[in-house]
């Protein structure tokens, strides 16, 4: 393929990403009547309302609140336990490491939707219904996998020399992961805690197994009650998920340079 047309395909699949997430935020500047008569156009007066209206709303802020301590939570608890499974896996030789990174790579083809029944009567168990931290580390589990299949080549590739050279410093093991390791793993870091942090925010299967009460609801559980109060305005529901989904949206791209060099630096490895 010429570099003209990867730029022209490069500019197919930015479309076909863009124009949703453009005609979200735009509707909610429109009202219902502009988005009857032309629902493609551009808003004509510019409405202000919509997003005041969500804004405004204790439930709104009460809903991110939630979403943003579990996803936080459960990209902690992902990266933490991700970069000692990898540390482990890469700098660690030990009967059946193969076969442990083999499960964790296998974990990849595991969808939520299998589990829930599981999922669901361990939590029970556990305790943890109606339980953030119950979402918070079911999130993280199924993060894992794609987590340590992305840190332990990035680790692995570390030269071994500095390894040796800060145990004749003295320094350990745990020393030299949290000291070095992680350090130069920032890359791959970065790329599994963003991963982590926009599957959790976007969740809506594991919150709606684990909550019953609307107290407890995320953003997306939200987003879809408010859809089944308010179907007939269309316009606030664009203002309410086009909100929804901009704090997520901004993270990515604060850190899209940082997955791509994460990316990268574990394929190479």
């Amino acid at each position: 393929m010429t570099l003209s047309g990867r730029y022209l395909a490069a500019l197919l699949v930015a479309g076909v990403t863009l124009v949703p997430i453009a005609f979200v935020v735009l509707g909610g500047f429109r009202t219902n009547a502009q988005l009857n008569a032309d629902p493609t156009g551009l808003p004509s007066p510019w409405v202000l309302d919509n997003y005041r209206s969500v804004l405004g709303s204790p439930v709104f802020w009460r809903l991110m609140g939630n979403s943003a301590l579990i996803a936080v939570t459960a990209t902690v608890l992902t990266c933490g336990l991700g970069a000692a499974a990898g540390y482990a896996l890469a700098r660690y030789r030990f009967r059946g490491r193969e076969g442990v990174y083999t499960l964790f790579t296998a974990g990849l083809l595991f969808p939520l939707g299998v589990a829930s029944l599981p999922v669901y009567l361990l939590l029970r168990q556990l305790h943890l219904l109606e339980s953030w931290f119950g979402v918070a580390l079911a999130e993280a589990a199924f993060g894992l996998p794609v987590t340590v299949v992305i840190l332990r080549p990035f680790m692995a590739a570390i030269p071994g020399e500095l390894e040796d050279a800060a145990a004749v410093d003295g320094c350990g093991r745990l020393g030299f992961l949290w000291r070095i390791m992680l350090p130069l793993a920032r890359p791959a870091l970065v790329t599994v805690a963003v991963l982590a942090f926009l599957g959790s925010w976007n969740a809506y299967q594991l919150p709606m197994l684990v909550f019953n009460q609307q107290a407890h609801f995320t953003l997306p559980l939200g987003v879809a009650a408010f859809q089944s109060q308010y179907s007939q305005d269309t316009a606030g529901i664009l203002a309410y998920t086009a909100l929804s989904m901009l704090p997520a949206l901004g993270f990515f791209v604060f850190a899209e340079r940082r997955i791509v060099g994460g990316m990268a630096g574990a394929v190479k490895g």
